[in-house]
C-alpha cells in the first residue's frame, strides 16, 4: 500500500466488533454544569460508537491497565458503563469533568469550547492511554491501538509533475476528515471537492526531485486506507472572524466512500450514519450543541444535555450538522 507494515500489533483487529453486543434503549442524558453542552454531545456520540462501546462495556481495558494517574481509556470505560446502565434518566459526567484540563490544557472550565476540538483532544488522550505501556514504537505500530483501528485511516497525497510526469506520494494518518463547505451543498459534493486535484504553480510551485527544479504540478488527496468509523467535520466556523456558515449541507444515511479512495474502482465501501452533532447559534463563540444518536436498539434519539427523546431518522437527517459519524 505504500505504508510501512507495523513491527508490532498492539490490538488484534479481529477482536473489534462493529455490531452492538447488547441491545437496549438509549441510556442516560447528561447534566450541563454551565456551558458543558459541547462536552455532553461529544461524549454521547462516542458512547454510541458501536466498536468503542463494545470494548469499553467488556471492561477489558481496566482489567489490564497498569497506568498510574490519568488514563483516558479508564475514564471513558467508567463513563460509558455508567451512561448505558444507569437506572436514572440523567447523570453527571463527573469522571470526565474531573480531568477536563488533562484532556486539553487550553480548555477553561465554564467556557463554551469547540466540540470538534474537544473530540480531537479526547480521542488523542485515549490514543496516548493505549500507548502508555509501549515505548519507541514506529508510526505504523502506533496506528494499531484499538483507538486508531476504530477511528484512524490514512490519506494519500499524490503530486504529479507536469514536466516529467514523475509521481510523488506521501501518506498521513487521520482521525477525522475536515471538509470545506463554502461551495458545497451536500456531503458528497464536499468529498468530491476534497479529492479534486489542486494546481501547484507560481509561488506555490513543486520542487521535483527528478527535474531538479521548481515546476508546475498537480496535488490530489484521496482516502488511502478507510477507517472503521468515519468522522467528518463540516467546517462551519471561520477561525478569523468567528462567524459561522449556517447553510444546509445535505448528508445521507448511507454513504459509499469508494469514489474518494486511492483505489476508486472496486467494490462499494458502504458506511451507515449513527450520530450527528449539531451546533445551533450564529457564531463559534456562543450557541448550543446537541446531538442525534442511533442506540443499540436501532432507534434514533435526540440527546440535548439531560433530555433524551425518541426521534425519527428523517429528523436526524435534516440538521445543521457540524460533525457526522459513520460506521463501516
Amino acid at each position: 500500500e505504500g505504508i510501512a507494515p507495523p513491527k508490532r500489533i498492539l490490538f488484534p483487529p479481529e477482536k473489534i466488533c462493529m455490531v452492538w453486543q447488547q441491545r437496549q434503549r438509549a441510556g442516560a442524558g447528561l447534566f450541563n454544569v454551565g456551558n458543558t453542552c459541547f462536552l455532553n454531545s461529544v461524549l454521547q456520540c462516542l458512547t454510541y460508537t458501536p466498536p468503542l462501546a463494545n470494548y469499553l462495556l467488556s471492561r477489558e481495558h481496566s482489567r489490564a491497565c497498569h497506568q498510574q494517574g490519568f488514563c483516558m481509556m479508564c475514564i471513558m470505560e467508567a463513563h460509558v458503563n455508567k451512561a448505558l446502565h444507569s437506572p436514572v434518566g440523567a447523570i453527571l459526567p463527573l469522571a470526565v469533568l474531573k480531568v477536563f484540563r488533562r484532556i486539553g490544557e487550553h480548555f477553561q472550565p465554564g467556557r463554551e469550547e469547540d466540540a470538534h476540538d474537544f473530540l480531537c483532544c479526547t480521542v488523542n488522550a485515549m490514543q496516548r492511554a493505549c500507548l502508555s505501556a509501549s515505548n519507541d514504537l514506529d508510526l505504523s505500530s502506533q496506528s494499531t491501538t484499538i483507538v486508531y483501528q476504530i477511528f484512524g485511516g490514512f490519506l494519500r497525497s499524490r503530486v504529479t509533475c507536469f514536466s516529467c510526469e514523475a509521481i510523488s506520494d506521501s501518506y498521513e494518518a487521520f482521525l477525522d476528515v475536515p471538509l470545506d463547505i463554502k461551495a458545497a451543498s451536500s456531503l458528497t459534493a464536499a468529498l468530491e471537492e476534497f479529492v479534486t486535484p489542486e494546481h501547484l504553480d507560481g509561488d506555490n510551485c513543486f520542487k521535483c526531485d527528478k527535474c531538479k527544479k521548481n515546476v508546475a504540478a498537480s496535488k490530489r488527496f484521496t482516502v488511502h486506507r478507510a477507517p472503521k468509523i468515519l468522522t467528518v467535520c463540516l467546517k462551519r466556523f471561520d477561525c478569523f472572524t468567528g462567524g459561522k456558515i449556517s447553510k444546509v449541507v445535505e448528508y445521507p444515511e448511507y454513504l459509499d466512500l469508494r469514489p474518494y479512495m486511492s483505489q476508486a474502482d472496486g467494490e462499494p465501501l458502504p458506511y451507515s450514519l449513527y450520530a450527528v452533532l449539531v451546533h445551533s447559534g450564529v457564531s463559534c463563540h456562543g450557541g448550543h450543541y446537541f446531538c442525534y444518536t442511533k442506540a443499540s436498539n436501532g432507534l434514533w434519539y435526540q440527546m440535548d444535555d439531560e433530555s433524551v427523546e425518541l426521534r425519527c431518522i428523517d429528523t436526524a437527517l435534516r440538521q445543521q450538522a457540524y460533525l457526522l459519524f459513520y460506521a463501516r
